[in-house]
C-alpha cells in the first residue's frame, strides 16, 4: 500500500510544480504533502520520508518565497516604482497567469504553462502601470514601471520553479532511498 501513497504523492508533487506557474503556493502544496505523506505512513515502510526531509522542504519554500518576493519588489522599486504599483503588479500576475492557463497557446500541454507564464508577466505589466497611473504618474513612467514588473514576475517565476524543482528531486530522492 505504500507504493500507491507513494504515487499519489509524486503525482501531487507534479501539481505542486505547476501550480508554480499561476502563481498558486505549489511549493506549500509539497510541504503539506510531505507532511501528510511523513505522518500517515509507517516510518518503516520502504517508501517512507522522515521528518528532516519535511522541514527542508519547508526551508526550502520559505527560499522559494523570499526569492519570488525579492525579484518582485527590485523589479518595480528599481526604477521608483510605488507601493501601488508593486501590489497591482502581484495582483495582475496571478489574473494573469489564470487567464493565460485557460487560453493557452495552441501547444498541447506545455502551451497552457508557457501561457500562464507570459500572460502572468503582462498580467504584472498592467497591474504596476495602472497602479503607477493610479498615482498620478505620466505615461512613460508606468511603461518603465511595468516592464521591470514583467521582468522581476518571469525572474521570481525561474527562482520560484527552480526551488520547486529541487523540492520534487529531494522529495523523490527521499521516497527512493
Amino acid at each position: 500500500m505504500s507504493i500507491v501513497y507513494a504515487i499519489v504523492l509524486v503525482l501531487i508533487l507534479g501539481v505542486g510544480w505547476c501550480a508554480q506557474l499561476v502563481g498558486l503556493p505549489g511549493n506549500w502544496l509539497i510541504v503539506l504533502a510531505a507532511a501528510l505523506y511523513a505522518w500517515w505512513l509507517d516510518p518503516a515502510a520502504v517508501t517512507a520520508i522522515g521528518w528532516n526531509t519535511v522541514i527542508a522542504l519547508a526551508v526550502l519554500a520559505v527560499l522559494g518565497e523570499i526569492v519570488e518576493l525579492v525579484a518582485g519588489a527590485l523589479g518595480v522599486t528599481k526604477v521608483g516604482g510605488s507601493r501601488r504599483g508593486a501590489l497591482l503588479a502581484i495582483l495582475g500576475s496571478i489574473v494573469g497567469s489564470l487567464v493565460g492557463v485557460f487560453v493557452g497557446l495552441p501547444i498541447p500541454i506545455v502551451g497552457s504553462l508557457v501561457a500562464a507564464v507570459v500572460f502572468g508577466g503582462v498580467g504584472a505589466t498592467v497591474g504596476a502601470m495602472l497602479g503607477e497611473s493610479w498615482k498620478g504618474r505620466g505615461f512613460d513612467s508606468s511603461v518603465e514601471v511595468g516592464k521591470a514588473a514583467f521582468v522581476g514576475r518571469i525572474l521570481g517565476t525561474v527562482g520560484k520553479l527552480v526551488t520547486s524543482t529541487i523540492m520534487v528531486v529531494v522529495t523523490l530522492v527521499a521516497i527512493l532511498a
